[in-house]
């Protein structure tokens, strides 16, 4: 009937508040942010309605139940597919800001009106636009992994294409990664033999082809495990952990499979002669473009985008010249450079009002070990045991240190992190 579209939400039947929780949970979760994050956006709405919310979230579903002293209403969600997509995630803190600011007089349905609109917005980027945003990642990548210009364009053109097939073809996991990863290095080999016939150019910058296929690291997975594990969201966690570890595994098997087929090996790089000035200088420029690149991937506005890079640039520029110059362990600089990220963010936050974690993780995901993970597994193959130990060892160091960074700096600067409420 007319009448109970009209009514305020707060007013509406436990069903209706139920429904307005339950698919403002699902959208976040479609975005890729942590448990602890839809729970407590949740239980925010449900408080201003005037019921009570409990919920159960893994990475691709959340069973939740709402009472309101008389009645309880038990409903389960779960999405087809997991992504990124931190405008959206934008739009939805905004929703529920507002919302607590007195939007609860607007009816059940005008409130499913607007999470209409915030779901309409898709993808801001055509796969073309997301291919370049992942040339430029893993062009920055090269330079900060000690790549020169010959690798850095070889990987730029192998992500390019590598990115633009993951996101025009809607392939299942597997596939995806596995068509993606062999198509970057494959690129990456073709250009280097082609240009090693024509200007005779040495064949040890072969050592760039895994920069190409960086652009697969599940950055985002892996910090929100580390935040879902630190509020004990144990579900949550352990699934995003499993999720982001069958893509490395997928990614770093199919890259040695390629690097077995192509005859290429993970060689060092040819020493680049900078000064130190020079270096913080390429430095800080590879890192923005990278976090900028990352950003867009991750479906940022660009103004998000640049903000993100903005920070990456400082905290991953910061991480590396500990390394340098102070004999700083890779791991402990890596836990600097979160925890540097986090503050800035939190500091950035109340001025440009983005979500924390679209600005953080997009920030840190440039300092994720990919080429530690790579190396790890190629020595694995070839049963070079006690090398790829090595690798994996400084990997797993660098991976934990990475969201202890990004929790310390919560718990520095968020209530709701210090204490147990």
């Amino acid at each position: 009937d007319k009448g109970g579209e009209e009514i305020p939400v707060t007013q509406a039947s436990l069903t209706e508040k139920a429904s307005i929780v339950g698919r403002v949970g699902i959208m976040l979760l479609s975005c890729g942010t942590g448990a602890w994050r839809v729970r407590s956006s949740m239980n925010a709405l449900a408080e201003e309605m005037g019921i009570t919310c409990t919920a159960d979230i893994g990475l691709m579903s959340i069973e939740y139940t709402c009472f309101d002293g008389d009645d309880g209403f038990t409903q389960s969600l779960c999405l087809t597919n997991t992504g990124v997509n931190t405008s959206k995630l934008n739009r939805l803190e905004h929703f529920i800001r507002e919302f607590e600011q007195g939007e609860q007089e607007m009816s059940g349905e005008e409130l499913h009106k607007l999470l209409d609109q915030i779901e309409e917005i898709h993808g801001l980027y055509s796969p073309t636009a997301l291919g370049m945003a992942a040339a430029l990642a893993c062009g920055g990548f090269t330079f900060l992994l000690g790549g020169g210009l010959i690798e850095m364009f070889c990987a730029f053109v192998g992500a390019g294409i590598g990115n633009f097939i993951r996101c025009k073809h809607h392939f299942t996991l597997f596939l995806c990664i596995a068509s993606s990863v062999s198509a970057a290095c494959l690129v990456y080999a073709g250009l280097l033999k082609a240009a090693e016939l024509l200007w005779a150019i040495s064949i040890q910058h072969e050592a760039g082809y895994i920069c190409a296929m960086l652009f697969i690291i599940p950055g985002f997975p892996f910090i929100t495990s580390g935040i879902d594990l630190a509020k004990l969201d144990m579900r949550s966690g352990m699934e995003r952990l499993m999720y982001a570890l069958i893509i490395v595994l997928v990614a770093t098997m199919s890259a040695w499979i390629m690097a077995l087929i192509l005859g290429l090996q993970p060689v060092d790089f040819l020493k680049l002669d900078l000064t130190q000035a020079e270096w913080i200088v390429f430095r800080l420029l590879a890192s923005f473009c990278g976090v900028f690149g990352f950003s867009i991937m991750f479906n940022s506005p660009t103004r998000l985008a640049a903000v993100a890079a903005g920070i990456g640039a400082i905290a991953n520029t910061l991480r590396l010249e500990l390394v340098d110059l102070t004999a700083l362990p890779p791991a402990a600089a890596a836990f600097v450079g979160a925890l540097t990220a986090g503050l800035l963010a939190t500091m950035i936050k109340n001025q440009v009002g983005y979500p924390r974690i679209s600005v953080t993780v997009p920030s840190i995901v440039i300092m994720v070990p990919g080429l530690y993970l790579y190396r790890g597994f190629y020595n694995l193959g070839t049963m070079n045991l006690s090398t790829s130990a090595s690798w994996f060892a400084a990997a797993i160091l660098i991976v934990a240190a990475l969201p202890l960074g990004l929790i310390f700096a919560r718990i520095l600067t968020d209530k709701t992190f210090r204490y147990c409420t």
